[in-house]
């Protein structure tokens, strides 16, 4: 058996599979998106499908650090949107 890609959260720091994560990406057109299928191409964060870990992430501006540029609100409430969808 093939062992999964491992990445991080970037609200709790804790290690799981790739695929339990939820991918948000950073194209070269600056456009930030949900990343469903986890192929979209830009620079990729990974978050747990957990409102707190959400939560902690927009406290933190930990998401506008690792993409160097000011997140929007419609872009945080659609995170909310995908997670509470789970």
């Amino acid at each position: 058996m093939k062992n999964q890609p491992q990445r991080t959260c970037m609200g709790c720091n804790a290690k799981k599979d790739k695929r339990d994560l939820i991918r948000i990406v950073k194209n070269k057109q600056n456009q930030i998106s949900i990343d469903k299928t986890g192929k979209k191409e830009g620079r990729g964060a990974y978050l747990c499908p957990d409102i707190q870990c959400l939560e902690k992430v927009i406290k933190s501006k930990r998401l506008e650090k690792v993409f160097d540029m000011k997140i929007s609100q419609e872009i945080n409430e659609n995170l909310r949107g995908v997670i509470l969808e789970q």
